[in-house]
């Protein structure tokens, strides 16, 4: 399966963007997603994780309350309501396929269980 994220923007604090991430290929529905950040000279970190049914989600403390992981099957797309944005969200988001065994890659939250990274897409949050 192939990832594409997009969806990203310049922004001023407080608001709002609803990232995207489209798959092509293989079918969407038996994948857990994550969503991952990474800003310029840091390393890549956890933003939220959704199962393969939607039923189960999971949020990085930093965002957690303001972010919103959902997916929709039907149209083979992921989503990432960001509100209440802040600057030090701003960042080059990507999307992943989880590929631990059970889709339990929002355990350990490390970039290395996931895979089929999609192309980012820049969110910048300005003061």
């Amino acid at each position: 399966v192939q990832l594409q994220a997009f969806g990203g923007g310049l922004v001023q604090t407080g608001g709002s963007l609803r990232l995207s991430c489209a798959a092509s290929g293989r079918p969407f529905g038996s994948y857990a997603i994550g969503w991952f950040r990474q800003a310029p000279g840091k390393e890549r970190e956890f933003v939220a994780h959704i199962n393969w049914s939607g039923s189960r989600t999971s949020h990085a403390d930093s965002v957690d309350g303001r972010f919103t992981i959902s997916r929709d099957n039907a149209k083979n797309t992921v989503y990432l309501q960001m509100n209440s944005l802040k600057p030090e969200d701003t960042a080059v988001y990507y999307c992943a396929v989880d590929h631990t065994p059970w889709g339990t890659g929002w355990q350990r939250k490390a970039p290395a269980d996931f895979g089929s990274w999609g192309q980012g897409t820049q969110v910048t949050v300005s003061s």
